[in-house]
């Protein structure tokens, strides 16, 4: 009859949690730490490589990806273009893939950015699926987004495999001035 009771409570609580927005990785106001992945598609390739290092107080967009998807694809092509219409802003922005073996994942991230027109955003892998460990990425995320200026989190957003969509995207987007504001 306990068994029964258990059961019964888990299949009531799990819909429940499905219903909860994705929580991962820093949150406002916190300070993205250094972390370096090897370089995919950039002006590094082949190197490891810290972002954060190099961006400083800039506004910066982290992403960390689980998956090459298309919806993915669509954000960082946009995060392409934003790029170039914030040069005077500094803006940076790259993604890191975290997966177990980076050479397996290389040629995929270099097709996958060719594929979505990503020349200005680098793609790297961190070769850990958990990512860097005081980033507190949760493992139910498919993507977590960061975006920082002066070394703090100014907006997170987060998405388990298949929530990421255009209108996510678009929300993405219309935090940037959030960032871009502060400079």
């Amino acid at each position: 009859m306990k068994k029964l009771s258990c059961l019964a409570l888990v299949v009531l609580i799990l819909p429940a949690l499905a219903d909860e927005p994705c929580k991962s990785g820093l949150r406002e106001n916190q300070r993205p730490g250094p972390y370096t992945s090897l370089v995919s598609v950039g002006a590094q390739r082949g190197t490891q490589h810290c972002f954060i290092c190099e961006a400083g107080d800039k506004p910066m967009v982290i992403v960390f990806a689980r998956n090459l998807s298309e919806p993915l694809g669509k954000l960082v092509h946009k995060l392409d273009k934003a790029l170039a219409e914030h040069k005077a802003q500094d803006l940076r922005a790259w993604v890191t893939f975290l997966a177990e073996d980076q050479t397996t994942l290389d040629s995929m991230v270099v097709k996958w950015g060719q594929k979505h027109a990503t020349g200005n955003v680098p793609l790297g892998v961190f070769e850990d699926v958990v990512g860097p460990p005081t980033y507190l990425l949760a493992r139910e995320a498919d993507v977590t987004i960061l975006l920082s200026v002066k070394q703090k989190v100014a907006a997170n957003f987060a998405f388990r495999a298949g929530e990421l969509n255009d209108a996510q995207v678009a929300e993405v987007l219309k935090a940037l001035p959030r960032i871009l504001a502060k400079k």
